[in-house]
Parts: C-alpha cells; structure tokens; sequence
C-alpha cells in the first residue's frame, strides 16, 4: 500500500506581510499530480491545515477544490487537526464527508478514529490523533496524573486498542524529543510540548506533523515538513511530499518526491553595489522571496525601494556590519545584566536540558547563590 504524507500546511499564511496563497494554490496542484501519477492509495495530511483557527475565506476554498479534486481521483484522505487548527470546525461536516472517502479526525473525547484500508497482505490501521494537550486529555481521564504532552500521548495511545496482526500507523501532531525545530513554528517554553519518541513504539508508522523541517525520527516516525518554505531559517532546505509503503507486516519504505515552489525563499547576502550590478542579478531569480543583507558599513538611503526595481519580492532587509554586530552585543551584555543570576542559571539548565528546573534544584540554587553573593532574589 502506498501512502502520500502531507502536514503544514498552513494555508492562509502570511510572511512578512505577504500573503502566500497563489504559492499554496500552485503548491497543491502539484501534490494532487504527483498523487495521480504515483498511484497512492490514500493521503495523510497530519494537521496544521490552516494558519489560523478560522481561516480566511479564501484558504477554505483552496482547501475544499483541493479535497474534491483527490476525491475525483479517487483517493481516500485522512486528516488531523493541529495546533493552528480549530479542531471542531475542521470536523465540520465530517460525516457527510465520509461518503466520499475524505475522514476528519473529531475533537478528542478519549477515542481514536480509525480507518481501515486493505492490500494483499491485509489490513492497514489509519489512527487519526488531532493534536493533543494534557487538558483535553485529563478532561477525559481525571483519574490520570496528566501534566505534559508526554503524558498527555501516553494515556491517549494506552487506551486504544491496537490489532497486532494488523499494520498500524498513526497520524499525529507533536513535537517529539530531539527533532530540529525552525524559526516559523511555536515553541513552548521549558520543554513541556516534548513527546518521547517510544510512545509511538506500537506503530508500523507514524505520520508526523507539526515541524517544518523534513526529518526522520527513529526508525518509524518522521515530519514530512512543510510543502512551502514560510521563514528564512528553511532557506537551505528542500521541501517535499513523503511517499510511505507498506509491505507485510514490519516493512515500511519511504521516499521524498520534491517539489518545485512557484517563488523560491531564500537569502543574497552582499553590499548594495555588489547586489545591484547587472552581471551579479542577471544569473539570479529575482522574482523569488528575498532577504537581503547589506554588508554595507554605512546605511543606504532608501536602500529597499531601491532594491524593489530589481527584485520585486524583497521580503526583508537588514544589514550585517560593525555597527549592528555591536548594537547585538550591547543588547545581549544589557539583556544579561538586567536579569538576576538565578533567571539566567535556570535560562541555561533549560538550554542544556530541555525542561525547567524543579522546585527543589530551584531551591537549592537560591540557596548558594545568596551564600556565594550575599544576594537576596
């Protein structure tokens, strides 16, 4: 069996103002080809559908032609919502939408969905898990003790009942320990979002969403990533869409189909003269997103409207030189000095592991800290 895995998205966003949703648009008649030309089974598309809980009007019918076109094709779909999502109104209408193969994962009350799709070797399990807190889920089970997405996801898959003669995979939207994260997806402070990569232990495969960067997590969980580049860090990266086939039971396969953006993000770096001389941005695409950075010591009078005649989709400019790598680390050295030892000990133990100290190391942090200063914090 043959699955096309999709996440993020997003359709709706905004970066730097500019609406990217002919970008999507052209995005999305890509994926629906390269569906059609390799024959998938079904489509997996592991939340964050939207940029926003209620997305404008035009995102909604992106959306709506692409789902009908797929169901044209006949290929069935599954979808979570993620944490940009509204998860009760991406349900809307979910069950009229099973009659045409499109099944939408619905608001969390302690069960999973499941889909059930066959091949020659049998049964394939889709489990559909929307994107989880440790509140929706503790609302469900109070006797749990519940206080991370940890948590959170263990209770969740505890309490689904897995066939083991059956293939499963599972679609999800969590940040898992020790993926890379990028500049344009939410953080949460401390670590508390980490999910352990062996809580989806008793999959075939997993679905990830949530994280823009295409990675693989273990031996069966991997991000797809998103379709479009939405922030300068995903400059160097290659997005793609994730083919995944299942063999017999414990034989999985995946492969990355790229894909080709109408405008390509990415960064020119040089002084003003270098970036506007003729043979320089004859050999460029132009028309792609930019960022520019201006090594240039002193400031360009109008530097962007000027360099908007040549490249008419600058997105950002800023400038790399003694004057801002100074105004940087007087910031920092002024940031530093204004936060007590004790804020800056805990901002470094969360840095270096990944959660936040607890009340006893806290304490006792304190405690040598005043000894050592004679500090009351």
């Amino acid at each position: 069996m043959k699955l096309m895995h999709l996440s993020d998205l997003h359709l709706g966003k905004r970066v730097h103002t500019v609406s990217m949703l002919e970008d999507q648009a052209h995005i999305l008649r890509q994926i629906l080809q390269i569906a059609a030309q390799q024959q998938v089974d079904a489509v997996l598309i592991a939340g964050d559908i939207y940029d926003k809980g209620v997305p404008p009007a035009e995102a909604v019918s992106l959306f709506d032609a692409f789902l009908t076109e797929l169901a044209r094709q006949g290929k069935p779909v599954c979808i979570i919502s993620g944490n940009h999502d509204s998860a009760e109104r991406l349900a809307f209408g979910a069950q009229l939408l099973d009659g045409r193969g499109i099944y939408v994962a619905p608001v969390y009350d302690g069960t999973v969905r499941r889909v059930e799709l066959r091949d020659a070797f049998g049964p394939v399990q889709i489990h559909l898990l929307p994107f989880l807190k440790p509140a929706m889920v503790r609302r469900v089970f109070p006797e749990e003790t519940i206080e991370t997405e940890n948590d959170a996801l263990r209770c969740a898959i505890g309490h689904m009942e897995l066939d083991g003669a059956a293939r499963h995979v599972l679609l999800s939207h969590q940040f898992v320990t020790g993926a890379v994260r990028c500049e344009s997806e939410e953080v949460s402070v401390g670590g508390l979002d980490n999910v352990d990569a062996e809580v989806y232990a008793p999959f075939d495969y997993v679905a990830l969403g949530h994280l823009h960067g295409p990675q693989n997590i273990g031996a069966n969980l991997r991000y797809c990533g998103t379709p479009l580049k939405y922030s300068f860090s995903e400059a160097g990266q290659k997005k793609s869409v994730t083919l995944v086939e299942l063999g017999e039971k414990g034989r999985v396969e995946r492969a990355a189909v790229p894909l080709e953006p109408l405008h390509d993000l990415r960064e020119l770096r040089g002084s003003y003269l270098e970036l506007t001389r003729r043979e320089f941005y004859a050999e460029t695409a132009v028309e792609d997103y930019l960022h520019i950075i201006l090594t240039d010591e002193e400031d360009v009078p109008d530097a962007a409207a000027k360099l908007r005649t040549i490249y008419p989709n600058l997105m950002h400019l800023s400038y790399d030189n003694r004057r801002t790598r100074q105004s940087q680390e007087l910031q920092l050295a002024e940031a530093m000095e204004e936060k007590t030892p004790l804020a800056l000990l805990e901002e470094f133990y969360v840095l270096q592991n990944n959660a936040p100290l607890s009340e006893e190391q806290r304490a006792f942090a304190r405690h040598m800290i005043e000894e050592i200063w004679g500090e009351q914090l």
